[in-house]
């Protein structure tokens, strides 16, 4: 089977190293990829958000399946332009992308549904942002009601920081158009989880729990950012808590999916808050986290094109995945400046060092994200440059390897958090 992913994260290389096992894969192609995942397959010189493109692409080279990383090729119609072709591909259509792509859609889809959420309004206007703000005595979230790249979500403690929050997205354009409208919602207290689900348009299937770390800096300290590592499984999501959390937000979710006849098909990504009264939804996202998807797809032993294939044929019901016991943990390293200054400030093409040496290391892979190649060198081509993982009988085993293949690896700058998965229990 010829199979073309779409991204060039290291979520994407994690993707693509899971998909390159499977005996169904023949052929693997990635749009446009990076020099990490040019190892497994041949990569193209295609933006993952060239619609157009790619769907000519894996029409002219006979592409059965499209695997899809990112979101904004699933908001941009990709799963639309490649259905109308032919062509199987893992993800939601436009209307189904909406949950990550407009959080007031989201927002008005989890209330339709009774699923617990924070309380929260959305706004188009500042002056009347700013009004509700002021109204309040509490620490609020502010959001970005577009797609902010995991990015677009201030966390404030009180009114005064959340006055800042809405000018900085609204007036100064924080996040681009993705803010022009904006969702506040109450400030809710607990450790976060992230819970991913294959949908079939009838049926789930709920997927092994994993933990990231969403703020740039140790102890919880700095900015929210794409995700600076994760651990699977997550120990404080119980059996008890996972099926709860199915039967009260996956379930309701596919109910009002199917009452507004959206056939989503594809991965789910719950972000959830694990409060006193329960576990309560933060966001949807329409993919694979990142990093969550590089520790999930260290764990998984099943084939992931067979996965794919039944969500997409709704044949959920006929699989059973099979997870490795043991822990995972990926350290994100990124570049300097990442988490504190915007995306076109990051410095780029500086020379990494240590990745083959790391990953050649037990039970180790690392996956490129924001990498390139230089007159023969890999250098820094992004804000989050490498996800470093590793596997261990136990989370601390886990950790210690992972940090020990990151002391392996330098770059001028380089940045990571040393407490994932410190504070799991």
């Amino acid at each position: 089977m010829k199979i073309l992913l779409v991204g060039s994260g290291a979520r994407e290389h994690a993707l693509a190293w899971k998909l390159r096992q499977s005996p169904l894969c023949t052929e693997l192609y990635m749009a446009p990829g990076n020099p990490g995942m040019a190892k497994l397959g041949q990569c193209t010189a295609i933006r993952s958000d060239a619609v157009a493109d790619i769907t000519r692409f894996a029409v002219d080279n006979a592409i059965e399946l499209v695997v899809i990383g990112p979101e904004d090729p699933l908001a941009s119609g990709l799963v639309d332009a490649l259905s109308a072709k032919g062509i199987r591909a893992l993800g939601p259509s436009v209307a189904g992308a909406q949950l990550e792509a407009d959080k007031t859609f989201s927002k008005k889809m989890m209330r339709e549904a009774l699923i617990p959420t924070a309380e929260g309004r959305s706004f188009k206007s500042m002056r009347d942002a700013i009004a509700y703000v002021e109204t309040r005595t509490d620490g609020m979230v502010v959001k970005a009601a577009g797609l902010a790249r995991g990015k677009g979500v201030i966390i404030c403690k009180d009114p005064v920081e959340a006055l800042d929050a809405v000018r900085n997205i609204m007036e100064k354009k924080l996040f681009g158009a993705a803010g022009s409208t904006i969702v506040i919602e109450e400030k809710l207290e607990g450790p976060e989880i992230s819970l991913m689900a294959f949908i079939d348009g009838h049926s789930a299937y709920v997927l092994e729990s994993a933990q990231d770390h969403k703020r740039i800096g140790e102890n919880d300290a700095g900015p929210n950012t794409g995700g600076m590592g994760a651990f699977s499984p997550a120990p404080r999501m119980t059996d008890e808590l996972n099926r709860k959390a199915e039967s009260e937000i996956i379930v309701p979710l596919l109910d009002v999916l199917a009452r507004h006849e959206i056939d989503y098909r594809g991965i789910i990504y719950a972000g959830l808050m694990l409060t006193p009264g329960g576990p309560k939804t933060l966001e949807f996202n329409c993919r694979f986290g990142d990093p969550e998807a590089q520790v999930l797809m260290m764990r998984l032993k099943s084939d992931l094109v067979e996965a794919a294939l039944a969500c997409i044929d709704r044949k959920l019901d006929q699989i059973t995945l099979e997870w490795d016991p043991r822990h995972a943990v990926c350290v994100v390293l990124a570049s300097a400046g990442y988490g504190w200054e915007s995306d076109d400030k990051v410095i780029k093409g500086i020379p990494i060092e240590g990745v083959d040496d790391a990953a050649a290391l037990p039970d180790v892979m690392v996956f490129h994200g924001g990498t390139a190649i230089k007159d023969g060198q890999l250098v820094t081509n992004g804000g989050r440059v490498l996800s470093v993982c590793a596997m261990g009988d136990t989370l601390a085993d886990a950790r210690e390897r992972a940090y020990a293949a990151v002391s392996k690896i330098s770059f001028k700058g380089m940045q990571f958090r040393r407490d994932i998965g410190s504070s799991a229990g």
